[in-house]
C-alpha cells in the first residue's frame, strides 16, 4: 500500500459533540454516538442529524445485534465538549461520571435498557468498543479509568445480549479500546490506546481465548505504532487488515498481517473510529472527535461484513 494513494475524505456532517461508533445502516444512513452529548444519533445521506436515543453518560462503541437493536458501550460519562475555533474544547468532569455499562437501544422507540454494570462483582469502569460474533455473542473492551493516584486497569469481556452471561477474558490491561474479529472469527484484534499497540488473540470458542505463547504476552502477535501516537477504535478489512483510528497523529493507520503500516492522515488529532458500508463495502465512514465531523471516503479495499445489520 502507498500513503500517496490515500482516499479523499469528504465531510458529511458537522457540529457533532465528540462522535464515535459509526455503523453503516442498510438504508444508507449512519448511526453513531455523540459521546459528550449522551446520544445515539442518525446521519442521513444528506447530512441531517437526528437523535435516536438518549442513553446519557458517555455512549461510546455501537453495534447492531442479532435482534436488530443497537448495543452500546457506555463509558459512564464525565466528558464535556464546548465549541471552539475549528476544534471542540474537551473537559473531563469526574463528578458527572455515573459508572460504565453495556446497553441495548430499541431503534424504533428509542428505549434504552441497561444489560450489564459489573462482572463477577467488579463494576465495569468505562466500556469502550464492541463487536458481535456470528453466534450472537458480544466481545467488548473496558478502557479503565484514571484515579487520583494512578489508574484502574481495563480488560476484554464477552457477554450475551440478553443480559444472562458476562465473563472477563483478559484482565489488568492499561487502556483497551478498539476491538474486531477476522473473517473466520478465529482471531480477536484489540487496540491498547496508550501503548499504541494492536494485539491479536486466538479464539478457542465463543467467549474463550487461547492461552498466549508466552507469559509476557496477551496474544499471539502485537503490532506497535512508532513514535508518539495513540490508538482509538478499529475496523477490519475483508482481507483482515486492521484499520485503526489514530490519535495525535490523526488519521487511520492500516496494519497488514506482516506488520506493514500505512497511515492516511485526517486533519483532526482525535480520529475515533471507522466503519464500512455500501453495496461493495468500500464506503468508509470516519468519525473525527475534535472537529465534530463525520467523513466519507471511497476505500481502496472492501471492509469485512459484520455479523448483523439493520
Amino acid at each position: 500500500m502507498n500513503a500517496a494513494d490515500a482516499p479523499s475524505f469528504t465531510p458529511v456532517a458537522e457540529g457533532l459533540l465528540l462522535p464515535e461508533g459509526p455503523v453503516a445502516m442498510a438504508d444508507g444512513s449512519i448511526l453513531l454516538v455523540e459521546v459528550a452529548r449522551g446520544t445515539v444519533s442518525r446521519v442521513s445521506p444528506s447530512g441531517t442529524v437526528t437523535v435516536v436515543a438518549e442513553p446519557g453518560g458517555g455512549p461510546n462503541g455501537l453495534a447492531i445485534g442479532p435482534d436488530g437493536a443497537a448495543y452500546l458501550c457506555n463509558n459512564g460519562g464525565g466528558i464535556v465538549a464546548n465549541p471552539g475555533e475549528g476544534m471542540l474544547h474537551l473537559e473531563f468532569v469526574p463528578e458527572r461520571y455515573r459508572g460504565g455499562s453495556i446497553q441495548r437501544v430499541d431503534l424504533v422507540s428509542g428505549a434504552v435498557t441497561t444489560l450489564y454494570t459489573a462482572c463477577e462483582g467488579r463494576p465495569l469502569l468505562a466500556p469502550n468498543d464492541l463487536v458481535f460474533d456470528r453466534q450472537g455473542g458480544l466481545w467488548f473492551t473496558d478502557y479503565g479509568r484514571a484515579t487520583a493516584t494512578g489508574r484502574d486497569f481495563g480488560g476484554i469481556y464477552y457477554c450475551r445480549p440478553d443480559g444472562s452471561h458476562i465473563v472477563r477474558c483478559i484482565d489488568q490491561q492499561i487502556s483497551p479500546n478498539g476491538i474486531g474479529l477476522n473473517d473466520a472469527q478465529t482471531r480477536l484484534y484489540w487496540a491498547d490506546s496508550m501503548t499504541a499497540r494492536v494485539w491479536v488473540c486466538e479464539i478457542e470458542s465463543p467467549g474463550k481465548l487461547a492461552r498466549p505463547p508466552s507469559p509476557f504476552m496477551v496474544g499471539v502477535a502485537a503490532y506497535t505504532l512508532p513514535g508518539f501516537q495513540q490508538l482509538d477504535s478499529l475496523a477490519v478489512e475483508a482481507n483482515n487488515n486492521v484499520c485503526a483510528a489514530t490519535v495525535i497523529n490523526g488519521g487511520i493507520t492500516v496494519i497488514e498481517i506482516d506488520g506493514a503500516m500505512t497511515h492516511y492522515s485526517i486533519a483532526d488529532p482525535l480520529v475515533t473510529n471507522i466503519c464500512f458500508g455500501g453495496a461493495d463495502l468500500k464506503d468508509a465512514w470516519i468519525t473525527a472527535g475534535m472537529t465534530g465531523r463525520l467523513y466519507r471516503a471511497r476505500w481502496p479495499r472492501p471492509g469485512l461484513r459484520l455479523a448483523f445489520n439493520a
